[in-house]
């Protein structure tokens, strides 16, 4: 018998996820989902999953528990939660900014936590996702809980929970600073003439090919880089006036700030 997932919320990453599961062959009737939205609950029983609006209900008989709600909520729901929690039961956050050690606090001692780090790519099953298990959780729930987000994606594992600032700027955030390139490249193109809807399609199958050669070459992308950079050459031009701007720098201290209010939402959300 396979174990049933039970999701909290039934958002888009949850979709996403339930979606992944369900391509990957996860029974439907081994997943459970609560959303107190009657659109997003339609929206998973279109999947052919059930759905309710009780999240006591939904978590009960369920081997791992899926928190997908906004951080914001996520106190309050594992909270009203408790006394329905069973120690044995996997708890699974992707909600950004909670520490596993705040959720510890709200559920019943000896608790499993799984804490996620997933990007938007996810949600059209190309994501990456960063987990970081908690002491408690077993050998058989790291794998549940890696075959439940391995759905949408890539994973890896963090061993120490502060990691998870890190992965949450460099790839939770990373996707719209590729998004700020090519919107840049776009308006460039623009600019030089281009109709926007060929700048578009330049930009963004552009941004695709040097994705497929950095992820499928055994080159460092500085060597990637280099070896389209010829010297006294267009690109040259372009790579020197980036450097000029310290475009490097500038990209480095972004992912630093982003990291250290992924520090500064921990302490908000984690408060007691």
């Amino acid at each position: 018998m396979t174990d049933k997932i039970a999701f909290i919320g039934a958002g888009n990453m949850a979709r996403s996820l339930v979606g992944g599961l369900l391509r990957h062959g996860y029974p439907a009737a081994s997943i459970a989902t609560a959303d107190p939205d009657t659109g997003q609950r339609s929206s998973m029983a279109a999947l052919g999953v059930a759905s309710s609006d009780s999240n006591a209900r939904t978590i009960d008989g369920a081997a791992s528990i899926v928190l997908a709600v906004k951080p914001q909520v996520l106190r309050s729901v594992v909270q009203d939660l408790k006394n329905h929690l069973h120690a044995n039961q996997l708890l699974i956050s992707i909600a950004a900014g909670v520490p596993g050690t705040a959720i510890a606090n709200w559920c019943p001692a000896g608790s499993g936590i799984v804490r996620c780090m997933p990007n938007t790519p996810a949600l059209y099953g190309a994501g990456v996702t960063a987990l970081f298990a908690n002491g408690h959780v077993t050998p058989q729930q790291r794998n549940a809980a890696e075959s439940i987000l391995s759905a949408v994606g890539h994973v890896i594992w963090v061993d120490n929970e502060a990691a998870i600032d890190a992965v949450t700027a460099v790839s939770g955030s990373g996707p719209a600073y590729f998004f700020y390139l090519m919107e840049a490249m776009i308006n460039a193109g623009v600019a030089l003439g281009l109709d926007e809807a060929t700048a578009r399609t330049l930009t963004l199958k552009t941004a695709y090919g040097a994705a497929v050669m950095a992820n499928e070459s055994d080159l460092a992308p500085t060597e990637l880089r280099r070896n389209v950079t010829s010297p006294g050459g267009t690109t040259e031009r372009a790579i020197s006036v980036l450097d000029g701007g310290h475009g490097k720098a500038l990209i480095e201290k972004a992912v630093r700030d982003a990291a250290q209010r992924s520090v500064e939402l921990a302490k908000e959300f984690g408060a007691k």
